[in-house]
């Protein structure tokens, strides 16, 4: 492959903007044009999620392009769940038993600027904004854009095409309507969209909430999320049926509606949030989907990254730490020197298709256990020897949870085959009564415990190999 090849890319997101700067380092020509305006010099969250979950899988992509401390400078550590009842009685779960195990909240727009600023500070970058993607050529891999401003459609070729725009994707659109090749398809859809909401910062510009936690109000068939930015301010999310439920968006159709709801499932939220009659009618509805597609190249002219490949519904906080995650990936199949791209675009889909697949599965799951099942008495029991166990035995045991956010070097997969066997095995252990709950357990009850939940383990996931699951 020839460094001399012309790289283009559509899309300057969050993963267009790390793919682009990494591409760049490694000496690539590369083009990027993007729909909207420079995020650095106009608001265009439009409704969007100004703010995400950063965790390990992050920081090693950040890292790799040797911006890691610039985005710490602005994330806010979150150490746990911090969950409110219908009566404004709270309490946290913690994210991880070990020391210095935690997620950080931070602004979207405010790391995808950091990117884009390191991208162009190299003369082998160019970006190109308020350029529509129209249509794709996947063959001769030539892509027309249209102008916001002035309307002019233009069209630009590429040696190589990337497609990092994202859950709507105009290049994974023309692998299906060009018909060039076997091309499998899904977008599933949840019952449920979200609206976003804000608390904003007291008077003196402070968090009138703890900033430490993800603030969730888990009601049953619909909850509330909330995460803290820099300004004092909280993102709060709201998760609801479109429709069905006794509570949905099509019915909070009038101001009296909204602040009655509000006053009965969320009042201690309600008391925070002003003109919330206001920002609900102003703010959109948004839909959650999950994309699963395969392949994600065509020939060696072209691949799908990000969300355009794989959008996951965000309940696990892992859609941008899997975007990122890609172009670590990507960057380890180039450095093996494959002859071509297309050996490049078949690695990289081998080492990756599984992994994604299994982090759309656990987001789904993760949903319904954030607004069904953290306040489930048998959770709180099974989260507290979870806990208990990497505090005490912080090498040798690892939630669900951990390794899918705390351990880099674990792929989604394998982190789900395990942690849903761990999980079986400590709420069986739990249910039977093979061990105790009610009190702090010693270093070597705790011991046994673990002995127990290894031995659990090892044999559910024998049983599922054989089952083929």
């Amino acid at each position: 492959m020839n460094k001399k090849e012309n790289i283009l890319i559509i899309g300057a997101g969050l993963c267009g903007s790390l793919l682009a700067l990494r591409l760049a380092q490694r000496g690539y020509k590369v083009e990027v044009y993007e729909s909207r305006p420079d995020l650095r010099t106009t608001d265009i969250s439009a409704g969007r999620s100004i703010n995400l979950a950063l965790s390990d899988r992050g920081f090693k992509a950040l890292r790799l392009v040797g911006v890691e401390e610039k985005a710490r400078a602005i994330c806010i550590p979150m150490y746990g769940r911090l969950m409110h009842d219908t009566k404004g009685n709270t309490f946290s779960s913690n994210y991880s038993g070990r020391e210095g195990e935690y997620i950080n909240s931070i602004s979207r727009g405010d790391l995808n600027g950091i990117l884009l600023t390191e991208a162009e500070k190299h003369e082998n970058v160019n970006i190109h904004f308020n350029q529509k993607c129209i249509s794709i050529d996947i063959e001769n891999t030539i892509a027309e854009f249209e102008n916001y401003a002035t309307k002019e459609k233009i069209k630009v070729s590429g040696d190589v095409l990337f497609g990092t725009d994202g859950a709507g994707s105009v290049l994974r659109k023309s692998y299906y309507l060009e018909r060039k090749f076997l091309f499998s398809y899904s977008q599933d859809y949840l019952t449920h969209g979200y609206k976003e909401l804000e608390i904003p910062a007291d008077t003196n510009g402070n968090h009138q909430i703890s900033k430490d936690h993800l603030h969730i109000w888990p009601r049953g068939e619909y909850m509330l999320i909330a995460l803290p930015n820099m300004d004092g301010s909280f993102t709060v999310t709201l998760f609801l049926g479109h429709e069905e439920g006794t509570y949905n968006f099509k019915d909070l159709a009038s101001e009296e509606k909204i602040t009655a709801f509000f006053q009965e499932q969320f009042p201690d939220a309600l008391a925070l949030i002003p003109n919330i009659a206001e920002e609900f009618a102003n703010n959109p509805t948004g839909a959650l989907g999950t994309v699963k597609c395969s392949p994600w190249h065509y020939k060696s002219n072209t691949l799908i990254m990000g969300d355009a490949a794989h959008a996951v519904v965000p309940f696990y906080g892992q859609g941008m730490n899997a975007s990122f995650e890609d172009v670590v990936v990507l960057d380890a199949v180039l450095d093996q020197n494959l002859n071509d791209w297309e050996s490049v675009f078949k690695a990289y889909t081998k080492a990756r298709k599984l992994n994604t697949d299994a982090i759309g599965e656990l987001a789904v799951e993760n949903y319904y256990e954030m607004r069904d099942h953290v306040s489930n008495p048998l959770f709180k029991q099974k989260r507290k020897i979870e806990m208990d166990l990497e505090k005490n035995f912080p090498t040798e045991y690892f939630s669900k949870y951990s390794m899918v956010t705390f351990n880099e070097h674990i792929g989604y997969d394998e982190a789900m085959r395990i942690g849903r066997a761990q999980d079986k095995a400590l709420l069986n252990m739990i249910a039977d009564k093979d061990i105790s709950t009610s009190l702090d357990m010693t270093t070597e009850e705790l011991e046994i415990v673990l002995k127990k939940v290894q031995q659990e383990t090892n044999e559910i996931l024998q049983e599922d190999k054989i089952a083929g699951l």
